[in-house]
């Protein structure tokens, strides 16, 4: 990497003060900072860092983010085979699948990355600093949590809105209340809720030139099945499974239709494991959300008013986004809690409530993304509670000892 470091040393002056491309300075810091650690330096004080800076640690989040895009990738064509009876089997045409899953879901991840970072330099540009480092991971967040049919131009739209509205009128990353990711996909839901529900955006059953290879298709998500019935589910092509056990070995798989990167649990955990080894994402949010919905699904099964409610409450956890919004979007550093105490807080609460909106909203069988949003707001006032407890309980101390 030494050629690239001298190369970019020599163009770099072109770009400071003075230089003959002055105005295009972040551009270039963007992209320096990107490939090499910052060279900046304390000018007073004394700082202790390590090589990991944000963009690291964002680069980190993409890399755990891998599996579950590339399963993304195969499922997106096993899912469109299997529709059409063909290559029923997981490995079965595994390059075809890889090609058709790749096809259909490039496009929206390049449509994500180009809109969104041709605003954040815009951003920067205008702004006079440096470009902001928090795209890397939410330019990949948000097809990953989008189904396979959705049109570019809505990702285009849900992005530009996400940026702009969702964090660049706070100030950019850091300054962001909400998950930006889930900022793009709630307002694809509420503005476009035919393209974002639904039996059909799942599942791509279009030939080559376009037209439709299935008639009538009426294929529907595990969570729809599960609102129908929680001990008969059939596969995309109407074949029964041969047990429940079976239906939901292949929902922990990730073997179901579903938005692109949040149907296989194995996958989203390999992530999970990248981020707590490198200490990147907080093991007491995943484990509080996971026990916050495990909860939630004990209380329905009690309760068991109806076929929802018996799901057992581990199954609860395999289905929808909870696994990739547990691990990828309510450990959010920006928008989650920052105290100790509020991380076991917030993330209970999150998985709690992302089960109860499942099974009390039929028209809206998955809760993780409102239950996540919805806790993001309620992020700040959870840790000032939590910092206040502790200043009582240390001014109760000093009363006791001045006695």
């Amino acid at each position: 990497m030494k050629f690239l470091r001298d190369y970019l040393d020599s163009i770099k002056p072109n770009f400071e003060k003075g230089g003959k491309l002055e105005k295009l300075h972040s551009v270039f810091d963007g992209l320096e900072t990107f490939l090499f650690v910052p060279r900046h330096g304390a000018q007073s004080g004394a700082h202790i860092r390590d090589g990991i800076d944000m963009k690291r640690a964002m680069f980190t989040v993409v890399i755990a983010m891998i599996p579950a895009m590339l399963f993304g990738i195969w499922n997106t064509g096993h899912q469109h085979f299997l529709t059409l009876g063909m290559f029923a089997g997981p490995l079965d045409g595994l390059m075809d699948k890889l090609m058709f899953g790749l096809i259909k879901v490039l496009p929206l991840i390049v449509v994500s990355y180009g809109v969104g970072l041709g605003i954040e330099f815009l951003f920067a540009q205008l702004r006079g600093h440096s470009i902001n480092e928090g795209f890397l991971v939410s330019g990949l967040l948000i097809p990953l949590c989008l189904p396979v049919e959705v049109p570019l131009w809505m990702v285009a739209v849900a992005t530009a809105f996400a940026v702009v509205i969702g964090k660049e009128v706070f100030g950019g990353t850091g300054m962001n209340i909400l998950n930006p990711a889930l900022t793009a996909r709630a307002f694809l839901f509420f503005a476009y809720p035919t393209k974002m529900s639904g039996n059909t955006v799942w599942i791509n059953t279009s030939a080559e030139n376009g037209q439709a290879l299935v008639d009538g298709y009426s294929g529907e998500t595990f969570l729809a099945q599960s609102i129908q019935s929680s001990s008969n589910y059939v596969n995309v092509a109407g074949v029964p499974y041969e047990s429940a056990t079976d239906a939901w070995m292949n929902a922990f798989w990730g073997f179901i239709p579903g938005s692109i990167g949040e149907t296989s649990v194995v996958a989203i955990l390999i992530g999970a494991g990248v981020l707590l080894f490198t200490g990147i994402g907080s093991w007491r949010i995943m484990l509080s959300f996971f026990l916050g919905g495990y909860v939630m699904g004990l209380i329905f099964n009690a309760w068991g008013a109806n076929e929802f409610m018996q799901v057992p409450a581990i199954y609860q956890t395999f289905m929808g986004g909870f696994f990739f919004g547990m691990v990828f979007m309510a450990t959010d550093p920006v928008s989650a809690a920052q105290t100790n105490v509020g991380k076991w807080i917030y993330g209970f609460l999150a998985g709690f409530l992302g089960i109860m909106i499942r099974v009390f909203n039929p028209a809206y069988p998955e809760g993780i993304m409102m239950s996540i949003l919805f806790m993001n707001v309620m992020a700040p006032l959870i840790d000032h509670y939590v910092v206040q407890a502790n200043v009582n309980r240390r001014l109760k101390r000093v009363k006791v000892s001045n006695q």
